[in-house]
């Protein structure tokens, strides 16, 4: 999924305009970017629990060395803030959280008039370079190796993105599996230079199997792309939590993200 599909139609085939790709805001997307490009990107998160408020901002790095295959580095800043009603809270912490290096291969590809399909492989490895505060997608302070496939379908129109993965460690409340299900909608008229506005509409299904617990959370997202910088923001909140440590209340996401 991305801000929008530039198309030319030359004997009947695609051409994707590669500057103005905007993935979506809380999933991931099959469709990458020319070679030799650079992306800087930053997605912050603020999550509110019944536990307190803890933000983690990343400064994420992505490397294309060809046109399918992809190398990234994410290394956030984090604050741990806990409720002072809590009897036994741990202490507040601030600085550098847990580094995330992630890799995405494209391996399938079809493209047609107005629209394509591909499917990516990925893998995300967490290093433990943070302290242990059992905030999964924040601060473990543990080793976790992640797993999974993204397909997705694009047009003109509309943008449909779907992930599925496992998530490992020997923390038993990390061992994950994951589902992902994004639409993206363009308002406005494919144009160059890129100008548009999407809304997107994600879904987060997490199992985790060894703590039988399970939470359903959904994003509500907008992003405004121009030439090559996008703006984004979300807010993302729980339609089901089953037997989850810390209960989720809310998570607003803000980023941007340049295309070199």
């Amino acid at each position: 999924m991305k801000n929008i599909l530039l198309l030319f139609v030359t004997l009947n085939l695609i051409v994707v305009n590669t500057q103005a790709q905007g993935p979506p805001i809380t999933a991931d997307k099959p469709i990458m970017l020319g070679a030799k490009r650079v992306i800087i990107k930053s997605l912050t998160e603020i999550r509110t629990t019944d536990q307190g408020t803890f933000i983690k901002a990343p400064l994420m790095v992505h490397y294309l060395p060809t046109s399918n295959l992809l190398f990234s580095a994410h290394i956030p800043y984090v604050n741990i803030a806990f409720n002072e009603s809590l009897l036994e809270a741990p202490k507040n912490f601030s600085g550098l959280g847990d580094v995330e290096l992630l890799g995405k291969y494209q391996f399938y590809q079809k493209d047609a008039t107005g629209k394509t399909f591909r499917m990516v492989a990925k893998t995300l490895q967490t290093l433990p370079t943070g302290k242990d505060y059992n905030l999964d997608g924040i601060l473990t302070g543990t080793y976790q190796s992640y797993i999974g496939t993204v397909a997705g379908y694009e047009s003109i129109k509309y943008g449909i993105s779907n992930e599925l993965g496992l998530n490992m460690s020997k923390e038993a409340s990390l061992r994950e599996f994951r589902h992902k299900l994004g639409f993206g909608l363009p308002l406005l008229k494919p144009s160059y230079p890129v100008k548009q506005v999407n809304l997107y509409f994600e879904y987060q299904n997490s199992w985790f199997y060894d703590q039988g617990s399970y939470r359903l959370l959904y994003a509500q997202g907008i992003q405004y792309a121009i030439k090559r910088l996008t703006l984004e923001t979300a807010i993302q909140f729980p339609l089901i939590q089953n037997n989850s440590p810390q209960n989720l209340e809310r998570s607003v996401f803000i980023g941007t993200r340049y295309i070199f």
